[in-house]
């Protein structure tokens, strides 16, 4: 559905060699461009029906229960007298939304593509289910995931996208033809690693986080009750005329050990905003293992390229024809190619291979230099990671220690003036 001109415009954004004005005139000139186009939604209703848990076998042939949600697609000038036809239906797993997306954060990287709803239930607070089987959760989904195509279909570069196009309308194997298009072939074990790392890392720091939520819950409602105990005691006082003096002593230590909640609570913030900042941080590390298998896919897309290439002169030279081709079956149709036209061509196969053999080179340096680069910056992280987490746990666990000597004083305290009475 990409228009050809659209196409040779987003090119022209693509290519790093332009200058900062160049690179800004031709963006102008592409959203101009841009604006001609019309928008999938004037052509399309598209909207995520409904949910529902299926239960099937993952990779590994292990069972599992897992959501799919239905996408519904109707055609806008398909309504006629009134009569509305019945939509066209596919189901679709969430893991595919992310491989839509990862192939338009690749395809498009100067577009800000527009973010899925969370996969699971992260930091919830109070009553909310942290189980991504939950329906409230599934629902909540659901619609997240109708707004992020709603969005796509409405953005004036993705609308025109093929891919994205087949998403919405063709239940077939493309969809995984596209995701085998930019897995590469011979994969860094050591990004892999640490793309699983990153995975086990967000989930564990998550779940700590979610712990935590929930004991501030019952930590506020342990000091609120002390406030009621001072309220009760000072009450009590007033009444009393020989424990007057102790009640109201003890109710004072209560209502101050309430008020204290806030500041404890605001400090203990400030050790779960050191835990947030590394569950950001997983993404960061996501990032660099999609850069690298970008790198790679790359130059093992530029190496395929050369190897092609070189057959293509030996088909010429020798005048076989190993594949099947276009040109080898015009060869036995209309005869064979002049002398002249094989030397032409051979120069031309000549020329490409050497400039194949060039870029190979480049992309060979290229993914070595980031390698090396990105592998130093990412023992610095680790490092760093250690240090920063053991000084966050060390000081939270000290705090933690602290609040419970504060509170086994208040009682001791309140023993004293329960025993002078």
């Amino acid at each position: 559905m990409m228009a050809d001109s659209g196409s040779e415009e987003i090119a022209v954004i693509g290519n790093t060699d332009l200058t900062s004005a160049e690179l800004e005139n031709n963006i102008k000139n592409t959203m101009v461009e841009i604006e001609k186009w019309t928008s999938l939604l004037r052509k399309m209703e598209i909207s995520v029906g409904e949910a529902e848990k299926r239960t099937g076998k993952n990779t590994v042939n292990m069972q599992e229960i897992y959501t799919v949600y239905l996408i519904e697609t109707r055609p806008v000038d398909a309504v006629t007298e009134g009569i509305i036809p019945a939509p066209d239906s596919l189901w679709r797993r969430y893991s595919e939304f992310e491989l839509l997306r990862n192939y338009l954060l690749v395809t498009y990287p100067f577009v800000v593509v527009a973010p899925l709803p969370e996969k699971r239930a992260e930091i919830v607070w109070h009553k909310l289910s942290a189980d991504n089987m939950d329906p409230d959760f599934v629902e909540r989904r659901r619609v997240g995931l109708e707004n992020f195509l709603l969005r796509l279909a409405s953005h004036p570069v993705l609308c025109n996208d093929k891919i994205f196009y087949i998403f919405l309308t063709e239940a077939d194997s493309r969809l995984k033809a596209m995701n085998a298009a930019f897995r590469v072939k011979n994969p860094d074990k050591r990004f892999t690693e640490l793309k699983h790392y990153s995975d086990e890392l967000q989930a564990v720091v998550s779940q700590l986080l979610r712990v935590r939520a929930r004991v501030a819950d019952r930590l506020y409602g342990v000091y609120k009750v002390h406030g009621n105990y001072g309220r009760v005691f000072s009450e009590w006082s007033a009444i009393e005329k020989e424990m007057g003096d102790g009640l109201q002593s003890a109710g004072h230590h209560m209502d101050a050990y309430a008020a204290s909640v806030d500041d404890i609570l605001e400090e203990e913030e400030h050790y779960a905003d050191q835990l947030k900042e590394y569950l950001f941080y997983t993404e960061a590390l996501r990032a660099v293992c999609r850069k690298h298998e970008l790198t790679q896919f790359e130059l093992e897309m530029a190496a395929q390229d050369l190897a092609s290439k070189k057959q293509q002169k030996e088909e010429l030279v020798t005048g076989t024809v190993r594949t099947f081709s276009l040109k080898g079956m015009t060869s036995k149709l209309f005869g064979q190619e002049t002398a002249e036209q094989r030397e032409a061509k051979l120069q031309v196969l000549e020329q490409q291979i050497e400039e194949g053999e060039e870029a190979v080179k480049e992309k060979n340096t290229e993914s070595d230099e980031f390698v090396k680069t990105a592998w130093i910056d990412i023992e610095h992280f680790k490092d760093q990671k250690d240090r920063d987490l053991k000084e966050a746990l060390i000081s939270y666990a000290i705090m933690q220690i602290s609040r419970c000597k504060k509170g086994i004083q208040v009682w001791t305290n309140a023993k004293e003036c329960f025993n002078k009475m």
